[in-house]
């Protein structure tokens, strides 16, 4: 298969996944019940004894890419009937009332990313309540020397920080349900692992494409520009977790949105060139140079994310936005979360769809482990080259 050309074929060929999939991302999105224990094994809770006191003011979790999505994970679960704002941040200066009052969470796999440390010390000469989650001995964890914050170890066993989505996000929900922000007992965790542990089966590579629910999607997805909307918080949170694990796992593009906003703006691309408008026919020009003039422009696909509890008036918009999508040529589908809390219903949005990232960068011929451009860019800047 050669890298750029989609083989549908391929992914019902689980020898063939294996060799291009080199350095295991496959298998390491199927580890995500076993990071769920292993949370509850590194955390215990007398560890978090000590964060029982005053609720804090606010709470600001901190981190980046693959990191930072705990974060979004953290204010989905927390949901809008929590007291006090669950507020995710990315870079390098914190908001400028965070104080004394505020809860700071620092999130990074590595315990060494710039952003994320900067953010921590700032939350630390403010005065703020800090708990870092991270590699142990890493510079995010030497945060905590002198008892200057709380340090809860993470280790991702040489997987990515986006293949390591849970082993960061549990400690987060942990801290929450420590303050009392959010209700996720330790039972509701262990009962989640299972549900990942269920989906990464029927998501597995050895399960046939009309089958797996992840492979599908894939294939629906190849050739395509996505769209994918959520239709409540929790799957607004999937639908950036996927676009991101998209880039990073198939290298390919994709916009999200939570509905209705998209309704105010996205949908007209519907009446444009990837959508109406889109040349049918040009593949049937015989005088067109394939070469020199490419493959042409991708033509839109809509994926809606729905939730199994959704504001009315959303639900009737979701329904709503596959009958535009028939009236404007642009093909459709939904892919529904399963159970009654938040973490559960996002976990079994995640869980197929990181999958599903995976299967299209294989489709394509592309091994969705390397991030050279990531690379490139921290050598760059370290060496002055950018």
């Amino acid at each position: 298969m050669s890298p750029g050309q989609p083989d549908d074929a391929a992914l019902d060929d689980p020898a063939a996944l294996a060799d291009l999939d080199r350095d295991g991302m496959l298998l390491a999105v199927a580890t995500a019940g076993a990071q769920v224990r292993e949370a509850l094994v590194l955390v215990e809770p007398e560890t978090l004894a000590g964060l029982s006191g005053d609720r804090p003011r606010a709470v600001v979790v901190t981190g980046m890419g693959g990191s930072g999505i705990a974060a979004d994970v953290a204010g989905a679960v927390a949901g809008r009937t929590c007291p006090v704002p669950v507020v995710a941040h990315r870079g390098h200066r914190l908001p400028g009332w965070v104080g004394p009052m505020d809860l700071v969470v620092a999130v990074s796999c590595s315990g060494g990313t710039e952003e994320t440390l900067s953010a921590t010390d700032e939350a630390l000469r403010r005065g703020a309540q800090v708990v870092t989650v991270g590699a142990a001995g890493s510079p995010l964890a030497a945060r905590s020397d002198g008892g200057r914050a709380l340090h809860l170890r993470v280790d991702a066993h040489g997987r990515m920080p986006r293949a390591n989505l849970w082993g960061l996000a549990v400690p987060v929900l942990m801290v929450l349900d420590a303050v009392g922000l959010a209700d996720v007992p330790r039972d509701l965790l262990s009962r989640t692992a299972d549900e990942l542990d269920r989906l990464a089966e029927h998501c597995a590579p050895a399960v046939d494409s009309l089958e797996n629910p992840a492979k599908a999607i894939a294939l629906q997805l190849v050739g395509t520009l996505p769209y994918i909307w959520g239709a409540s918080e929790v799957a607004s949170v999937a639908a950036a977790r996927t676009a991101a694990q998209l880039a990073e796992n198939a290298k390919y593009p994709a916009v999200h949105g939570p509905l209705t906003e998209v309704h105010h703006n996205q949908v007209v691309v519907m009446a444009g060139v990837f959508g109406a408008l889109a040349s049918d026919g040009a593949d049937d020009d015989i005088f067109r140079d394939r070469v020199d003039d490419g493959p042409g422009r991708p033509r839109l696909r809509l994926l809606v994310l729905r939730d199994t509890d959704e504001v009315p008036e959303v639900a009737r918009r979701a329904d709503a936005s596959h009958r535009v999508a028939e009236r404007y040529n642009v093909a459709s589908s939904e892919l529904r979360a399963e159970g009654e809390h938040p973490l559960s219903r996002l976990a079994s949005l995640v869980a197929v769809l990181d999958f599903a990232t995976v299967y299209l960068a294989l489709a394509q011929g592309i091994d969705p482990s390397p991030i050279a451009p990531i690379v490139a860019l921290k050598a760059g800047l370290a060496e002055g080259a950018l």
